[in-house]
């Protein structure tokens, strides 16, 4: 996987881990200059591996698509200072797509990955095209979810209490995590995708890397804020929500209510709802979510030649390794009911 050297960066430099992929193939050095761009910020714990559904989409792989690891995920290296938050980490996606050279992007975004895009769009709107937030934390944080994600935080802490891992506190602290992200945490991907996740925690976030591990896991939930109706109207771009209806964490209200001052701004905003989906819903419902990224898209640019072969994610042959059933079956409605 490649990276890139950022210097000067709060904290000291940061080697960002990236993906590009193009319509001619799965691990590009480069974009192709003709195609609209999407640049795809990932979740809290998992990194740009939760996309491999979007990247392995024939339609979708019309565009330029490009995803990074943020600090303290995957393998990107770096320090988190203290003082990380939203604005800083708007603040690296905007040196990071001008290392690369990137043009002005189309953002598809998840959860934590919301609160950047949300955040870039405020802080260097000229590099923003539009929105697509799936599970979008647009408002301050609810009270049942920031206690959830202090449960996590405080478990995975205890578990490293005296400085060796105490395994029935970290496994707590993961099972919270999966229950915020996931509704079938049986699936293969779900268990591929911890199954790569977890040994890197055990690294990023050991006994020595706990304040870290605060600051970008729970801190950035808990201290940011909502944007006034004034900083939203500077919104130029259209905004696209999605609400897993199986979310535990964040009610449709929520979602609703951040659409509303949307609208209220004067941003052209709508919002899907998406019966049985999950916190991280592109994952498990990703047949149901690519369409409606896919028309929100083309809505915008129009449609591109697709793939003249078989494509495939980048992270399919790592997934697989780890148990991964790339044709599982997945949810249906007469499964949700």
């Amino acid at each position: 996987m490649p990276s890139v050297k950022i210097d000067k960066l709060p904290g000291g430099p940061i080697t960002f881990s990236y993906t590009i992929a193009t319509p001619s193939s799965n691990s590009a050095k480069k974009i192709d200059p003709r195609l609209p761009t999407v640049l795809f910020l990932h979740p809290v714990y998992v990194p740009q591996e939760v996309f491999t559904f979007q990247f392995g989409d024939q339609r979708i792989r019309q565009f330029n698509l490009v995803s990074v690891d943020m600090r303290s995920h995957g393998e990107t290296k770096g320090k988190v200072p203290k003082e990380f938050g939203q604005e800083m980490a708007a603040d690296d996606m905007a040196r990071f797509m001008t290392k690369l050279n990137l043009p002005p992007c189309h953002i598809f975004a998840l959860s934590l990955g919301t609160i950047i895009a949300l955040q870039l769009t405020v802080s260097h709107p000229e590099k923003v095209l539009s929105l697509f937030l799936i599970s979008p934390l647009g408002l301050e944080e609810p009270m049942d979810a920031a206690e959830g994600r202090q449960a996590i935080h405080d478990a995975w802490v205890e578990g490293w209490r005296g400085g060796s891992p105490n395994q029935e506190e970290l496994a707590y602290a993961v099972r919270g995590a999966l229950e915020l992200a996931f509704y079938d945490r049986n699936q293969t991907i779900v268990q591929a995708l911890v199954a790569g996740v977890v040994p890197n925690f055990m690294k990023t976030w050991n006994a020595s890397h706990l304040d870290e591990f605060r600051v970008s896991t729970l801190d950035i939930f808990l201290n940011r804020h909502a944007y006034t109706i004034e900083e939203l109207q500077k919104f130029k771009v259209p905004v696209k929500l999605i609400h897993g209806l199986e979310d535990v964490a964040y009610p449709l209200e929520y979602s609703e209510k951040f659409l509303h001052r949307l609208q209220s701004a004067g941003v052209n905003a709508s919002l899907d709802a998406i019966p049985g989906a999950s916190h991280f819903g592109c994952v498990e419902h990703h047949h149901r979510v690519n369409p409606i990224f896919y028309d929100f898209l083309t809505e915008q640019v129009g449609r591109f030649p697709g793939p003249t072969k078989e494509i495939a994610s980048p992270w399919e042959s790592s997934l697989k390794k780890r148990g991964w059933i790339k044709n599982e079956h997945v949810l249906d409605d007469s499964d949700e009911e």
